[in-house]
């Protein structure tokens, strides 16, 4: 009991004499409440922006592919102790189909780290209509589960979601270069004697001007048969739990299936090296207005210190101990980074939602519990350490000098 009366007594002279200097606390309270604000708003936007980015990024392609290894050139055997050097260009790489695709895709179903497994053919070809020539990628899909890896459905901008019994889907850019809507016909062929005519059943809009100007989706199996590839597929498109381990996963995957694996990020590098610079200047700001906040709450309780020489004398002399006083100074700076970011994480919000209300719209900056949490955790810490210095020179006053203090 005696431990809680003595902490209640130290909390009440912390209130106190925050009380007392009333413009020093409503000063300092202001610096810290705008450094959490930065703090959470710059920290949301950053966050909300490489969200907005990685998901358009992943919204049309998948986690990781797999595809089949690229041939190799074949050498001519020579004879032995001799050495051959040779200089050849890399092999053409014809269409080939993955070995094995059904056992893989059995055993990949049954990961636990992947979401979504979705074997797929892929080739070129020609689409025709009247005197217009385009060179489109037809991908032969089965729309169940590669509706797991890019949701068509999310992207379609008129028709319906159908590639069956010779409906495809077409891009709205190759629609535009065509001048078709849904229900045209066009002719696809494919250059090895495979030429089909097929109705369009919807348009989508996948955001990527090259997707759209070239893409065609339609029937796994009717793509088979104008590839040539009859019961076999050229990728095997993968979705995993978590984003930023893709690379690890398909590491792992290439090396149980020895198939070809590329990974989100290995083909977006550029981007992760964006991301990281993004999140290297949030943290040095981070850290800046950290330190900030850390020396105006250490200058206000130095004053202080200064200013309140008699009262602790008083107190030293009527027995409060070092301790006791020490105590007392860290409960202000504990004081001053709560309620500097109460205010803080409460202007943060205010900035939010007028960002997402009148901003330009472009993408939507959510503030997460933990990033509150974060920031409120790290001005009241911030606050104790700011206040340790002024607190032991407190702690360390002789009382008859300090009581003689004028």
């Amino acid at each position: 009991m005696r431990i809680f009366e003595k902490l209640w007594t130290e909390w009440l002279l912390a209130i106190g004499f925050l009380r007392e200097g009333k413009t020093q606390t409503l000063m300092i309270t202001i610096g810290v409440a705008v450094g959490v604000a930065v703090i959470v708003f710059v920290s949301a936007l950053i966050q909300g922006l490489q969200a907005n980015v990685i998901d358009r990024t992943l919204g049309t392609q998948a986690h990781i592919r797999l595809l089949q290894p690229d041939e190799e050139n074949l050498l001519a055997p020579v004879a032995d102790n001799t050495v051959q050097f040779v200089f050849e260009d890399k092999r053409a790489q014809r269409l080939r189909s993955i070995n094995n695709w059904q056992q893989i895709v059995t055993a990949l179903d049954q990961r636990a780290e992947l979401t979504a497994v979705s074997p797929m053919v892929s080739g070129p070809a020609l689409v025709l209509r009247g005197d217009a020539i385009e060179s489109v990628a037809l991908v032969g899909v089965t729309l169940e589960r590669y509706q797991n890896i890019v949701p068509l459905q999310d992207y379609l901008v008129s028709g319906r979601l159908s590639i069956g019994a010779d409906d495809v889907l077409i891009g709205a850019q190759l629609a535009e270069e065509l001048g078709v809507l849904v229900g045209s016909k066009i002719r696809l062929d494919t250059g090895q004697q495979f030429s089909r005519v097929v109705n369009i059943a919807g348009i989508f809009e996948l955001g990527v001007r090259e997707l759209d100007a070239r893409y065609i989706y339609l029937d796994l199996r009717q793509a088979q048969s104008m590839l040539g590839l009859v019961g076999g597929v050229t990728v095997i498109d993968l979705r995993v739990l978590d984003i930023f381990t893709a690379e690890t996963i398909a590491q792992r995957i290439g090396r149980l299936t020895g198939l070809k694996s590329e990974s989100w990020i290995a083909t977006n590098a550029q981007l992760m090296n964006a991301l990281s610079a993004q999140s290297v200047s949030t943290n040095m700001i981070i850290v800046f207005v950290g330190i900030s906040v850390a020396f105006g709450i250490a200058s206000v309780l130095s004053v202080s210190v200064v200013q309140r020489t008699r009262e602790i004398g008083i107190l030293r002399a009527t027995g409060a101990k070092q301790g006791q006083i020490l105590r007392v100074f860290l409960l202000q700076g504990a004081l001053f980074g709560l309620l500097g970011s109460v205010v803080g994480v409460l202007t943060s919000y205010a900035l939010v939602a007028m960002f997402n209300s009148f901003g330009p719209g472009l993408f939507y900056i959510p503030v997460p519990p933990s990033l509150i949490a974060a920031a409120v955790a790290l001005a009241t810490i911030t606050g104790v350490f700011a206040a340790a210095i002024p607190a032991r020179r407190a702690a360390q006053l002789d009382p008859v000098v300090a009581i003689r203090y004028v």
